[in-house]
């Protein structure tokens, strides 16, 4: 039977992975003959599912409508069934229905990227293929929805990700995100190279690698500066440079890449910066290569490459916007994991940062104590740096949202995915909630049970839009109807729910993270 742990973070139970499921995978890695792919890719698993049985519920389209079951059988992977399972076909569809009223301000691309295999099963949600899915707005109108596969070696292999030979450059699933800088468009996953992407038609360009400058991977959450549109990123490695610190100019050329000095692997998946600061969080779930040897070629020892160890440390590194890395000075915290920042600032000498904390990750056991958003502020006026830890939510929420016009800077409003447990022990997204930073209080769309949702991405209501101002915008699968509408709302007045729904033709199952490119003005 599979393994439920209620009151567990479903992102937490996403990023395990049981013995069983890595030498499984480890022992096709080994007929296939290689085991760089599946050393460098693998960011944990969970091995079932449950037994949901289907449900009826009054919904908004009328009483005692019957909507689409979702059962996990435990026989298969659960990021293979409901609405995590990929869907088979890429679709274009044009002139969409659209219930309620779009605004007319809304012009341009809607994109979000996700996890998509192509072939076989893959070994965990976070390593299918990498596809988007793209909604055209023109003035009040859904002018078409297509969904793409980026085109990568690995989806063109169709061996899944344990077919491309060692993880970095090309070879990567660019599964994670989507982002614009320099007039392109960008996928970007844990490992290698990000792709550019077509906007008119979401075609893959191919790998892109700043003009031969870029000779370390890309993680999937850049933060470009408002005030200078400078991109400031980083890449991590399973061998030494383990972090490297990157700035590309405005307009696109990479200018700097600095090695970050850290003793050794570990898994980072965001970062932050301010006006003047980028921020790092180096926390204890590090790259073991012995132990996945020693899993792939059979021997004792053997078990999951990454792992919870406390004794590695856990801290905070501020340094210079820009650098130089060696100014970076550390500050210890308690052990926890992050996968997810919020945004930061600077006020006076200290760096505030809200992110999404995890007690732990990649533990034997799941960790019960309970997840939250938190408020990090590091003091740099001394000659070291304090720290002082505060709890500004206890809800279930990750997958955070602002405007971007005041990345690094005090904002106002965030938007979060809420995340529920259900009695099957799997994850649910039912909501999105905003949050005020200035009152504490919430403002949260409740999906009931007709709709499950995906992370949002807000949308100013032009340049001179105060915070929140504009709309958010978000897929929704409509288990009426079994297909999801792109959703979209008045970004102050969740509770409201949509102003607009773009009725899609398939299916868009639950991803990460998305983008919203306006026309040129």
């Amino acid at each position: 039977m599979a393994d439920h742990h209620p009151g567990e973070h479903p992102l937490a139970r996403h990023a395990r992975l049981d013995r069983r499921a890595f030498l499984q995978g480890a022992a096709a890695l080994a007929a296939a003959g290689g085991a760089g792919a599946w050393l460098a890719a693998c960011s944990g698993s969970d091995s079932g599912g449950g037994g949901a049985s289907a449900r009826s519920t009054t919904t908004a389209a009328g009483p005692s409508t019957t909507l689409v079951p979702v059962r996990y059988a435990d026989d298969q992977p659960y990021w293979m069934q409901g609405n995590y399972a990929p869907v088979s076909e890429e679709t274009e569809a044009f002139d969409l229905e659209v219930t309620g009223k779009l605004p007319a301000a809304l012009t341009g691309l809607y994109a979000r990227n996700g996890s998509n295999p192509a072939g076989e099963a893959s070994p965990h949600w976070f390593l299918g293929d990498g596809m988007l899915h793209g909604v055209r707005l023109d003035g009040g109108k859904a002018s078409w929805y297509r969904n793409r596969y980026v085109q990568t070696p690995l989806y063109a292999n169709k061996q899944g990700f344990l077919g491309g030979g060692p993880p970095g450059g090309a070879g990567n699933q660019s599964n994670v995100s989507v982002f614009e800088h320099a007039g392109k468009l960008l996928t970007s996953g844990e490992v290698g190279f990000p792709y550019e992407i077509s906007p008119e038609d979401l075609s893959t360009v191919g790998a892109y690698d700043f003009g031969g400058k870029l000779a370390t991977a890309m993680t999937a959450h850049p933060k470009i500066d408002p005030a200078t549109g400078r991109m400031h990123f980083f890449g991590y490695g399973f061998t030494p440079p383990y972090l490297t610190y990157h700035v590309a100019e405005a307009d696109g050329t990479l200018v700097s890449s600095q090695e970050v000095a850290v003793k050794g692997s570990t898994m980072i998946h965001d970062f932050a910066i301010t006006d003047r600061h980028a921020v790092f969080w180096e926390l204890p779930v590090i790259f073991d290569i012995d132990i996945a040897l020693a899993a792939i070629n059979g021997g004792g020892g053997g078990g999951f490459p990454f792992r919870w160890d406390e004794s590695y440390g856990s801290r905070i590194g501020v340094m210079p916007l820009g650098g130089p890395t060696s100014d970076i000075r550390w500050v210890e915290i308690d052990p926890c994991y992050v996968f997810h920042g919020v945004n930061a600032h600077a006020t006076g000498d200290d760096v505030v940062l809200d992110v999404c904390r995890l007690p732990s990750m990649f533990r034997e056991e799941p960790d019960r104590r309970p997840n939250a958003v938190h408020r990090w502020t590091v003091g740099t006026g001394g000659d070291s740096l304090t720290f002082r830890d505060e709890v500004l939510s206890d809800e279930q929420m990750d997958l955070p949202s602002i405007d971007r016009r005041f990345t690094g800077r005090a904002h106002r409003n965030a938007w979060f995915l809420q995340v529920e447990q259900t009695n099957d022990g799997f994850g649910d997204f039912t909501g999105i909630t905003r949050r005020d930073e200035q009152t504490g209080k919430v403002d949260r769309f409740d999906a009931g049970e007709r709709y499950r949702m995906n992370e949002g991405t807000f949308v100013p209501d032009g340049d001179g839009a105060a915070d929140g101002e504009g709309w958010l915008l978000s897929y929704g699968w409509d288990r009426a109807t079994g297909r999801s509408d792109l959703m979209v709302f008045e970004a102050l007045d969740m509770a409201k729910g949509p102003i607009a729904q773009v009725h899609l033709p398939v299916r868009v199952p639950y991803g990460f993270h998305g983008w919203w490119l306006p026309d040129a003005a």
